[in-house]
């Protein structure tokens, strides 16, 4: 079963509210960091937050809650 993959890394502010949107909607998700994956900071190295739905379908930041929620069903 996929689940909802926030792909993310530390110190990122836009990704901590990316995070408290997540929450905020009660959303499960997965935090991935892309640091330590090469392939992942090539491809969402300037792109950060990303959010990756159970249909493997990506939102990028920016986005609003409503946005969010329509993203994830």
């Amino acid at each position: 079963m996929s689940q909802v993959i926030l792909y993310s890394t530390d110190g990122c502010h836009l990704c901590e509210l990316a995070q408290a949107q997540l929450d905020s909607n009660n959303t499960h998700y997965k935090i991935v960091d892309i640091i330590d994956d090469v392939d992942l900071v090539n491809r969402y190295g300037t792109r950060i937050p990303v959010v990756l739905n159970k249909d493997n379908k990506e939102l990028g930041w920016p986005f609003e809650l409503n946005e969010l929620q329509q993203f994830l069903g």
